[in-house]
């Protein structure tokens, strides 16, 4: 039971899955053990990283993230320069205080495992963190899973039985849909567009105020992201001594207005996009989109067609946020929006696919043709691999939200030109990427043991 608003994390980089959510977990079991009684009398904590965690996790930042949520910083209010210095303290200590708990050493190197050899079987992206008593005993044991796009589950909630397809955008919403079919026969009906039908769900949850508010709030952090990108040079961490390009394209862009007219549309869209990517992978503050990996994509087309006169229009960001996080919705609860489960099919193909769909309702699309926007944004990223070299979210990932940005504007383009009908439905596209996903081998899913990663060399 989702509000488009989940959707839409602020954060830090360099990933959704593998830093956001693993700093909400840390946080949230150190809550649990303390609301159990267990949180006093800590002496130790150990966590337990699996899967695609483990095996990208260094490079994705994970350790950090986890440490960071122990002290108690939440992804949303940590500043990214207060988290590093904070991060390293405790390294070069080896010691921390839990957020609301004793303070106790803490050596990451031996307290933070790495278990590349185990799968979990519920979700790839695992992590079980464990407190020890004053008798150096197991005192508390919990189990979680980070599932995309800042997202996190315990393994009791992803153990309930299933409750059907219902995709429902808030609790209690009056006008819920199954699929993009419903999405649209309530359209139809109400006579609506598809801002107007997500909206009313919202209101189940909060006021509208609220939620114009957080919305605002959201795409005005998209634009900084991209202004902070475009400020600044040199090299980004992590060993790949990638060099940032954002910068330099930007002012050759502002340096020759007019030229190279004919593909200008492109250059804009790149710089914005690798703008915002450059900046995750620099541990910046970052919006999910649906996930930080794929963060580029919607800020760059907003960037590009929901301005007047150099300004943000409040009013079609709006539109563009709500008709792409409806989308997105359908992603999440009909198939995944996690690299570890689907590939980057499921981050920059779901990003695509949500950006064609708010950029054709900015233009005035009905609910037919949103979602044929939405369809071939997704339709050109089916097997979409996820195979970050060094285990960082440098490359391809920087490039491909650029190329995602451009796609998403040609998909909404042709949506658009068309008749608002398609051989495929978006409700298809939906269901061949979640099959695609479940037949990829696991080396293209986030784990860096195949494609570039290993074909390129990290250092």
């Amino acid at each position: 039971m989702l509000s488009v608003l989940d959707l839409f994390r602020i954060g830090l980089g360099p990933s959704s899955s593998h830093t956001v959510g693993p700093m909400r977990i840390a946080r949230r079991f150190l809550q649990e053990a303390d609301k159990a009684g267990k949180l006093d009398g800590t002496t130790r904590v150990e966590i337990e990283l699996l899967g695609s965690l483990a095996l990208t996790g260094v490079g994705h930042g994970t350790d950090k993230a986890i440490i960071l949520g122990l002290l108690g910083l939440q992804p949303e209010t940590a500043d990214p320069v207060e988290a590093e210095t904070l991060f390293r303290q405790t390294v070069q200590q080896k010691s921390l205080k839990l957020d609301g708990g004793p303070d106790i050493g803490f050596n990451p190197i031996k307290d933070i495992q790495f278990c590349t050899e185990i799968t979990p079987d519920l979700h790839p992206n695992g992590v079980i963190l464990h407190l020890y008593d004053t008798a150096s005993e197991r005192a508390y044991t919990r189990e979680y899973f980070s599932t995309g796009g800042g997202f996190i589950a315990s393994r009791k909630q992803l153990e309930k039985p299933a409750r059907g397809d219902l995709v429902a955008s808030a609790k209690g919403a009056p006008h819920p849909f199954r699929s993009a079919a419903e999405m649209i026969e309530i359209c139809k009906r109400e006579d609506w567009l598809v801002d107007e039908l997500i909206l009313r769900n919202e209101d189940a949850r909060r006021s509208r105020e609220k939620t114009l508010k957080r919305l605002d709030k959201i795409a005005r952090t998209m634009m900084q992201c991209i202004d902070n990108g475009l400020g600044a040079e040199g090299t980004l961490p992590g060993g790949l001594e990638v060099t940032r390009r954002a910068h330099g394209l930007y002012q050759t862009l502002k340096n020759n207005p007019g030229s190279n007219e004919r593909e200008q549309l492109f250059d804009w869209l790149n710089v914005y996009a690798m703008a915002v990517n450059e900046e995750n992978a620099a541990g910046g503050r970052v919006v999910t989109s649906p996930t930080n990996g794929a963060a580029g994509i919607l800020p760059s087309v907003m960037r590009h067609y929901c301005h007047d006169d150099g300004k943000l229009n409040l009013n079609k960001a709006r539109r563009f946020l709500l008709v792409a996080g409806g989308i997105g919705l359908l992603y999440k609860q009909r198939a995944s929006i996690s690299g570890a489960e689907m590939g980057c099919q499921g981050e920059v193909g779901v990003a695509c696919s949500m950006a064609a769909g708010g950029l054709a309702a900015v233009w005035g699309a009905d609910a037919d043709k949103v979602c044929v926007a939405a369809e071939i944004g997704m339709e050109h990223n089916l097997g979409l691999t996820c195979d970050p070299v060094g285990g960082l979210v440098q490359i391809p990932c920087i490039e491909r939200n650029a190329f995602g940005a451009v796609k998403a504007v040609n998909a909404a383009r042709l949506a658009l030109q068309g008749t608002g009908q398609h051989k495929v439905s978006l409700d298809q596209v939906i269901e061949t990427m979640r099959q695609t996903g479940l037949d990829m081998s696991n080396k293209y899913k986030e784990t860096s043991t195949g494609g570039l990663a290993v074909n390129v060399i990290a250092c």
